[in-house]
């Protein structure tokens, strides 16, 4: 990044009507030592305001910190007259990119302002400009900015340009993302260290075959490179070897199953996404007789059996997600202490309202059951989906990572990431909402699939190579715009907008940072918070253990049923064709084949014969889904609130005590073998950057206690409203231990 002087009040450009693109000030008095802010690479300064008082959200009694509210085509930033109050050395584990008090356009979610007492939301023009500006990201944090000692034309400004630049509909190419990638175009470095598989060539496909051994039966083909064929799929993908190249070009890529990953035991999970619907009988013939020579390629039994999955209609829709998270979020933008206590007191009834816990069970169950036919009776699975690039991204994922040890390290599940969704050609762009121009098409369905991954991570911490934390920074990452990973609907339109598909041959291609170069945001030291310590590595074995261990590690993930099976009846296999044949052709059905009691007594015996098991961290991994083993992410929905947090308690320390354990069992094994040289392991750092923190709260690295958190004040009215005592012991919703949520 680079230091500019920002505007000050002599250099104030004349204010325009919000209808045009506006509130632009030029820079001026740059060498001025007073006012310095820090402007990334093609950052622009849109409108100031000055004397803004921001409130600290648990106090209680208004009080806060004075001084500007800026806003530029990146961020809104806060810059307070006492800087050395808000650059507070405690705070460790900083962002290089966004500061404690920066707001990128895109984390905004709702604008609020306060008239006369009363909370109102923002949008469009207005005729009367608030007293208080409230607010709410989409990371959950909640800012809150009296206007009431400003000027009444700075209010204006500031306010009109922050609804204008969050709010309006945008264009692609308007997206701060290019400004960055033009201006900082000599200046992009890659790291080195980044060995992530971007799966955005032919030999890296090819790797991920030879990685699963899926090359013996699938193969990776590039019909659609320069996109000729489909601009939904990537330039290279994989398809089964005895597909003929020419039926992927037939319907623009849609009715053909594409590859997604290969078991130990042969069997293969894959996709498809529906044809067209039609309504002339001919065409429909066509395609029914497509997809049965289709489905003759992939499905041969006694050899290959594939079970069909169809997403779109007997599993989660994109409007239940919506709803849900809609609702779980609100219990976490809180304005003030006050509002903190009045809904803890509704806690568990607010929670169970809003399914999104009892969404995440349901998706990690959909994966065991994949997982449970794949693993235990070696069938191939086939995801359909209207576009297979929502449910059939998180489940894919999922089922990975409860299969595949690699995807478990950090690398694996980067990789994974790559694969399955952004070549995979989720629509990250509508998805997110990042242009403003639909806000029926923003479904959290990444967050989705992270919250389902920290189930795994909480239940699970010594099989996977990152933390929590890393999950935290990588749902905050969704909303920056300077990394091109989640800001486009496709690769396609990604390289098309990136100049590499026009015919403009003279221009040089952008080059866009990518998320997975964590030293944008993090200095090395911080950077320790991402990698779990406790993770247990593969033991490397020689090849006489090897051999020795081979039998064993088959049977550990196999777990075969008590009873055997009996084999499928004749007309099974017909019946699941033409169930494939209608859903690809648009016809519901309200009964998925196998979704009988048999299917539920082979989950539940799969089930609780693996966790009856000692777990194999390099083998088959499955969560708990009981209700009360999925839990609140409280790192990321409470990180912000300080009434949540436990002081000096929490896992982070007893994961500060083990730390400090590894740090003196490795000095000693170092002395035993004689190592003098000065070498440290990565674990080793972080004992240091937890000790060097004051005080520690159960959200670290997050909320480090450098705010004063107010005792609690009780909503008097509403416990009188309770009853006595015997009465309050029947209501469960009243005693909340958020430590354990």
């Amino acid at each position: 990044s680079r230091r500019l002087g920002a505007a000050d009040g002599g250099g104030e450009c004349k204010v325009l009507k919000p209808c045009v693109v506006l509130y632009v000030c030029p820079y001026v008095n740059r060498n001025s030592k007073e006012d310095l802010f820090w402007f990334l690479p093609g950052e622009q300064l849109l409108c100031e305001a000055s004397t803004v008082l921001k409130y600290v959200q648990e106090d209680s009694c208004q009080h806060g910190v004075y001084g500007r509210l800026v806003c530029t085509d990146f961020k809104i930033a806060f810059l307070g007259d006492d800087e050395s109050a808000l650059d507070n050395d405690e705070t460790q584990f900083k962002n290089k990119v966004i500061g404690e008090n920066d707001i990128t356009l895109h984390c905004v979610d709702q604008i609020y302002g306060v008239f006369d007492e009363k909370k109102k939301t923002l949008f469009g023009q207005l005729k009367k400009y608030p007293e208080k500006l409230i607010i709410h990201c989409k990371d959950l944090r909640v800012f809150q900015f009296c206007l009431r000692y400003t000027k009444e034309e700075e209010v204006k400004r500031i306010v009109s340009g922050i609804i204008h630049h969050t709010q309006a509909p945008k264009l692609l190419k308007r997206l701060f993302l290019f400004s960055y990638a033009t201006a900082a175009q000599n200046n992009t470095v890659t790291d080195p260290k980044n060995h992530t598989v971007m799966f955005d060539t032919l030999k890296d496909w090819c790797w991920e075959l030879e990685r699963t051994k899926g090359n013996m039966k699938y193969k990776a083909v590039s019909v659609n490179e320069g996109y000729k064929v489909c601009e939904r799929l990537p330039a290279y993908f994989v398809v089964p070897t005895p597909l003929p190249e020419e039926n992927v070009q037939r319907f623009q890529g849609h009715g053909i199953p594409i590859w997604c990953w290969s078991c130990h035991n042969g069997s293969a999970l894959l996709k498809m996404s529906a044809l067209p619907k039609e309504q002339d009988d001919g065409i429909l013939q066509i395609q029914k007789s497509f997809l049965d020579g289709i489905y003759k390629t992939i499905h041969r039994p006694p050899y290959e059996i594939v079970k069909t999955e169809d997403l779109s209609s007997n599993f989660l829709s994109l409007q239940e997600i919506q709803t849900a998270y809609s609702k779980f979020k609100q219990l976490f933008l809180i304005d003030n202490s006050t509002e903190f206590w009045d809904t803890d007191i509704k806690w568990f009834s607010l929670l169970e309202s809003s399914s999104w816990l009892d969404i995440i069970r349901r998706c990690l169950k959909k994966a065991i059951e994949i997982t449970e036919c794949m693993e235990a009776q070696n069938m191939n699975v086939l995801l359909l989906e209207e576009n297979a690039s929502d449910l059939c991204c998180l489940i894919s994922s999922l089922v990975q990572l409860m299969m595949d040890p690699h995807c478990r390290t950090r690398i694996g599940f980067q990789s994974l990431i790559q694969k399955e969704w952004v070549m995979g050609g989720h629509c990250f762009l509508d998805r997110c909402n990042h242009l403003r121009q639909n806000d029926k098409e923003e479904v959290p369905v990444f967050l989705l699939f992270l919250d389902c991954v920290w189930q795994l991570v909480h239940q699970h911490p010594p099989a996977f190579e990152f933390t929590e934390t890393y999950l935290t920074v990588l749902s905050d990452s969704l909303y920056i715009p300077i990394f091109s990973t989640f800001f486009f609907n496709s690769p396609h339109q990604k390289d098309t907008n990136m100049g590499r598909e026009g015919q403009d041959t003279q221009s040089k291609p952008l080059n866009l940072l990518t998320v997975w170069d964590w030293s944008v945001q993090f200095e090395p030291k911080a950077q320790t918070l991402l990698k779990n310590p406790l993770y247990v590595e593969k033991p490397k074995l020689d090849k006489g253990q090897r051999k020795g261990m081979r039998f064993k590690h088959q049977r550990q993930l196999s777990l075969p049923l008590t009873q055997s099976k009996s084999s499928p009846k004749r007309g099974f296999f017909r019946e699941e064709t033409d169930h494939l044949i209608k859903n690809l052709l648009g016809k519901r059905i309200s009964k998925l084949i196998n979704s009988s009691d048999e299917l539920q007594d082979n989950f539940r015996e799969f089930y609780d014969s693996w966790h009856s098991k000692s777990t194999d961290y390099h083998g088959l991994l499955l969560p708990h889904i009981e209700g009360p083993e999925i839990k609140v992410w409280a790192q990321r929905y409470l990180r912000w609130i300080p009434e949540a947090q436990i002081l000096g308690g929490g896992q982070v320390a007893t994961l500060s005590k083990l730390l400090e354990m590894m740090e003196e069992v490795q000095s000693l094994q170092e002395k035993i073998d004689e190592r003098h040289h000065s070498q440290q392991a990565p674990q080793a750092e972080a004992p240091c950057l937890l000790r060097n923190s004051a005080r520690l709260s159960s959200l670290f690295p997050f909320a480090l206690l450098q705010r004063h958190s107010s005792k609690p004040v009780l909503p008097t009215s509403g416990w009188k409203a309770l009853g006595d005592e015997d009465d309050l012991a029947k209501r469960e919703d009243e005693f909340v231990d958020l430590g354990d949520v």
